[in-house]
């Protein structure tokens, strides 16, 4: 805990942002993060609360008290050694998680939460800094060999604790840089990708190999997932040339929306658009992008992915952002006496929407209107809720102006065509079959085949599949050692 009497005294006080007008101009990170004096006063807020359920509302089961009182008393090294204890990468969680371990926060029944997303950030940018984050490097080699397909964060985790347990790590990545949906996913205004970077180098100095363009597999005829792989790998070669082989990419095929007019230019994924502008910031020069600017925009979707959609949006210059949600609108505030300590169903608002938006509840597109295969608009109706099921308004139809439709609705899983290669059973869903028990867990039926994150749980959080590379990790050095010392 922090000071006895700290949640009494000190108020909550939350990172501030860069002006709408300045952080517009550029994509770089725009969050005013706490200062040392700042992260302390929030960390003596953590009160002595018996049962401290942030630690189960967190994926990772982050040791928080212990961390929030380490920053109180000063002793910053040491909080650092708290938070890797349970997490490989607090600066992604701390900059992009939704922080449910702040909705499980007992203050949070009376008041405001504990700010633990803010103290997380502050201490591992404070490690960076002062040079604790260091390389980890076993001290013998096992000489048994793990491919691990895909380099999001999952596949990051899990590699970075089969390298620390003395394992000969491969990570094959198709595209051109390491980071799957944390590199081309997220803007880089929410994460920067030179923190990307720095723990790549930080896992190759721990004996990590990357290798990126290298599609294992194959993708179906006309796909729309990300692909700049220069050569491809069989799943045969891996499973005859490794000793191990854990599928850890992303959920990354999207879910369509398949109305009359979807043909017409200028309708798109999102994961056609915000790659992109990552690539063009990261210095690539591309034949054509998809841009905004200038444009009347209609996000279809209503998550963080249509979120990062409408930020990207407006940094283009877009001439208008609309953003529509299939579901009504949620209250401004949740319930607490009901929801309390499970993710509460309420209104959120993210930087992007201050930046300019128009959001548009409870309606559906019926229709994307155009003129010489080129869109102009799209026409939509109104709906009502009643018992889970949703109706059409009489009447409520009408067309809108529109000459970028993004499409972001969420990813019904991994590509198929992948999984069929390497022979796993699949689950309803879609996603690979395999549970996540303490003996047995995150393996396929496929011999030495291994899976975790998207793959196997479908799209999620990032620190959901930081969790699942973690147990993974865990779970092949059991198959190839017999025992592990990795934590679970």
């Amino acid at each position: 805990m922090g000071k006895v009497t700290g949640f009494l005294e000190y108020r909550r006080v939350k990172e501030t942002y860069e002006p709408i007008d300045a952080r517009l101009k550029h994509y770089h990170e725009f969050v005013l993060e706490l200062n040392v004096e700042q992260a302390r006063v929030q960390g003596a807020r953590c009160m002595d609360c018996g049962i401290p359920f942030c630690n189960n509302g967190c994926p990772v089961n982050n040791l928080i008290p212990d961390w929030n009182d380490l920053v109180y008393q000063d002793d910053w090294r040491a909080a650092i050694d708290a938070l890797h204890a349970t997490n490989n990468f607090p600066e992604f969680t701390g900059r992009i998680c939704p922080a449910p371990c702040e909705a499980a926060c007992t203050l949070n029944l009376t008041d405001e939460p504990v700010g633990i997303k803010s103290i997380e950030r502050a201490i591992i940018d404070r490690a960076w800094s002062e040079g604790w984050v260091a390389p980890q490097p076993p001290p013998f080699r096992t000489g048994k060999r793990v491919a691990v397909i895909g380099s999001g964060p999952a596949g990051l985790a899990a590699a970075q604790q089969l390298a620390r347990a003395g394992h000969d790590v491969t990570v094959f990545e198709k595209n051109d840089r390491v980071g799957g949906l944390l590199r081309y996913g997220i803007p880089d205004f929410k994460l920067d990708k030179e923190l990307i970077d720095r723990r790549v180098v930080q896992m190759e100095a721990e004996g990590v190999t990357f290798r990126t363009g290298v599609l294992v597999g194959s993708l179906p005829e006309g796909s729309k997932v990300g692909n700049l792989a220069r050569e491809t790998v069989s799943p045969e070669e891996l499973t005859q040339t490794f000793d191990a082989v854990l599928l850890a990419g992303g959920a990354e095929q999207p879910r369509d929306l398949p109305v009359p007019g979807r043909s017409l230019r200028g309708v798109h994924f999102a994961m056609e658009f915000l790659p992109q502008q990552n690539r063009v910031n990261a210095g690539d020069t591309l034949p054509e992008q998809l841009h905004a600017g200038g444009k009347h925009v209609i996000v279809i979707g209503g998550g963080d992915t249509g979120a990062d959609c409408v930020g990207t949006s407006n940094r283009h210059g877009a001439a208008s952002v609309t953003q529509f949600e299939l579901l009504p609108m949620p209250p401004e505030r949740e319930n607490k006496a009901l929801t309390w300590p499970y993710w509460p169903f309420k209104l959120r608002t993210s930087s992007s929407h201050e930046e300019g938006c128009e959001r548009e509840f409870a309606i559906a597109t019926k229709e994307f209107l155009g003129e010489d295969g080129q869109l102009t608009g799209i026409r939509t109706v109104r709906l009502e809720w009643e018992g889970g099921k949703m109706t059409e308004i009489p009447g409520s139809e009408e067309e809108l102006r529109a000459d970028l439709v993004l499409l972001a609705m969420g990813f019904v899983g991994p590509v198929a065509s992948i999984l069929d290669a390497f022979g796993v059973d699949k689950d309803a869903r879609g996603n690979v079959q395999a549970g996540a028990d303490e003996v047995g867990g995150y393996a396929t039926n496929v011999p030495k085949v291994f899976a975790a994150g998207d793959m196997r749980r479908g799209q999620s959080l990032v620190v959901w599949a930081i969790r699942e590379g973690r147990q993974a990790a865990r779970a092949v050095d059991e198959f190839l050692m017999g025992a592990s010392d990795l934590p679970r």
